[in-house]
């Protein structure tokens, strides 16, 4: 079974999306941790112990940078494991919609308190994140850059359009097609940012469960359409 060829503007809007969207959700409703741009944390954690806070909420920050790696470890050997490279983005997408139900059946049905049930959701959904990064650093070419973080994007985004604005758009194809590009990598992730703040400020971390159900359907619907060319 051939897999379907996927818009690389799409898919790199849906990933930056996703990013930003989860990214600001656990930032938000999940203790101020980072789960795409994990290094955040340790600015996080920092800040809280310069402020004197010892307390283990300080330190479960730095749990992300290891739980992050295993994921990515996890993210190769999965690739080694398939012919269909986007049967990684599945596995981020099924963690990620495990992520939402758990965390608004979780807290129902079990009397955990409130910090372990966030720790726990947020920690599933760095992982979901780790895979993400590893399909991005895998198949590069799928996507028109990094998807999660995005100091790289903007950076190539301020150069592209210095060199416009010093030699105009006639005769500059490069940088116009580079600024295109990561105006639709820059813009998911802001409309991701904006739409996760607000659903989790709403919602909490069962908002998760949105970004998760979108890149499963996504998937569902490229192996559909590739079953239905062949």
């Amino acid at each position: 079974m051939t897999e379907q060829k996927h818009s690389i503007n799409w898919v790199t809007f849906l990933l930056a999306w996703v990013a930003g969207y989860c990214d600001t959700a656990t930032f938000v409703s999940g203790d101020s941790i980072f789960s795409a741009h994990v290094t955040g944390n340790f600015i996080v954690f920092a800040a809280q112990v310069s402020a004197g806070s010892t307390s283990a909420t300080a330190w479960i920050k730095l749990i992300t940078f290891p739980v992050f790696i295993v994921a990515v470890m996890a993210g190769g050997w999965l690739a080694e494991k398939t012919v269909k490279k986007y049967r990684i983005l599945l596995a981020e997408g099924l963690i990620l919609t495990a992520c939402g139900i758990t965390a608004f059946f979780l807290p129902i049905l079990t009397s955990l308190e409130e910090k372990p049930v966030t720790y726990l959701i947020v920690m599933v959904t760095v992982l979901g994140m780790g895979l993400q990064n590893a399909f991005g650093k895998l198949f590069a070419r799928e996507t028109h850059g990094p998807t999660t973080m995005m100091t790289g994007n903007v950076t190539q985004a301020a150069l592209d359009l210095g060199s416009i604005i010093r030699n105009g758009w006639q005769g500059n194809e490069v940088p116009v097609s580079g600024l295109k590009k990561q105006a639709v990598t820059i813009g998911g992730f802001l409309a991701g940012c904006i739409i996760g703040a607000l659903v989790a400020r709403w919602a909490g971390l069962s908002a998760i469960i949105i970004p998760g159900v979108a890149i499963v359907i996504c998937y569902l619907q490229g192996e559909m359409s590739a079953q239905k060319e062949e």
